[in-house]
C-alpha cells in the first residue's frame, strides 16, 4: 500500500493513470458562483484519480492530489495545478 506524501511540492507536474480527462464532479464549496473542487477521472475507468482544489477563492487551483492506484489514499499531492489545469466551463445562466 502506498503512504501519502509528507508534503506539498511546487510546481511539480504530477503522474495520473491516463490522458483523458472526465470530469465527474465540479463543486462550488462556498457558493461565489466559482468552482472550488473539481474530481476527475484520468483513464476512463469511472473512478477519480485526479482531486484539485481552489482553496482560496481565487478561482485558480491551489493543490492537486492524485491517487494513481485508486486506493483512496492519495499518492502525490503538489502545490497548484500539477500541469492539469481545469478546463473552462462557459459561462452559465441562472433564472
Amino acid at each position: 500500500m502506498s503512504q501519502a506524501p509528507e508534503s506539498v511540492t511546487d510546481g511539480e507536474i504530477v503522474e495520473t493513470r491516463g490522458d483523458e480527462r472526465v470530469e465527474l464532479l465540479r463543486a462550488d464549496t462556498n457558493n461565489d458562483g466559482q468552482t472550488d473542487v473539481w474530481v476527475v477521472d484520468t483513464d476512463g475507468d469511472g473512478k477519480a484519480d485526479l482531486f484539485q482544489f481552489d482553496t482560496d477563492g481565487d478561482g485558480k487551483v491551489d493543490i492537486t492530489m492524485v491517487d494513481i492506484d485508486e486506493d483512496g489514499t492519495p499518492d502525490e499531492v503538489v502545490d497548484g495545478d500539477g500541469g492539469l489545469p481545469p478546463e473552462q466551463l462557459p459561462p452559465t445562466v441562472q433564472v
